[in-house]
């Protein structure tokens, strides 16, 4: 079963600031690209952090003290160390871990973990634009006949606005929950309705075997 990548969904024109650019000009950036963040790179394209319109706002938000604050920087309101991920991670894996850190994006690198990509919440969020059609042939063609070995009557698929409907019968009752976690998997699946019914029933516990006598 294929899955969508992080690879796919990136936007690869990447705005990016270095550590010693002015705050007026990475607000200037946010501004201009109409973007809520960005990541802050070296020289050599290493991401150093990543710095969002909320970190603009608290630096300006603590400038109560009675002197002028210095020149502010990049450098100075980025959140340190960034959250990064790879190209070939996958789509549910990279939106569990923005999810899970509670950021907004994941810039994405390479294996020298120079810049070459950004994940928002919206780019992992396309995959589930996909199309009905496109899911029930996906799931008919590689979990049904090709994971599971069934002939691709078996089961009676239907998609309606990513929800997907099994009907049918499968050979033993183990291939049920295994079939149904494996739509619920597939990228732009957001329900599973099991209607599945089975001709085995191998989860049966066999009856126990009773001995007379001495042991």
């Amino acid at each position: 079963m294929t899955a969508h990548i992080v690879g796919e969904v990136m936007t690869r024109d990447v705005v990016h600031a270095r550590r010693t650019t002015p705050f007026k000009e990475v607000v200037r950036l946010l501004d201009h690209h109409r973007i809520s963040g960005l990541p802050v790179v070296d020289a050599d394209d290493k991401v150093l952090g990543v710095l969002s319109g909320s970190d603009l706002v608290r630096n300006q938000a603590h400038r109560d003290g009675p002197a002028p604050p210095p020149s502010v920087t990049a450098g100075d309101v980025m959140s340190s160390p960034a959250i990064t991920v790879h190209p070939e991670q996958t789509v549910p894996d990279a939106a569990r871990l923005m999810e899970r850190r509670g950021v907004e994006r994941l810039p994405v690198v390479d294996e020298a973990d120079r810049l070459i990509g950004i994940a928002t919440r919206r780019d992992l969020l396309r995959v589930f634009l996909r199309a009905d059609d496109d899911i029930r042939r996906q799931v008919t063609e590689e979990i049904v006949v090709t994971a599971m070995g069934l002939p691709s009557d078996a089961v009676r698929v239907a998609v309606r606005d990513g929800v997907v409907t099994l009907d049918g019968r499968v050979e033993a009752r183990s291939q049920v929950p295994e079939l149904v976690h494996a739509v619920w998997r597939l990228d732009g699946v957001v329900g599973v309705v099991n209607g599945l019914g089975f001709r085995i029933d191998d989860r049966e516990s066999p009856t126990p075997s009773h001995r007379t006598g001495s042991p």
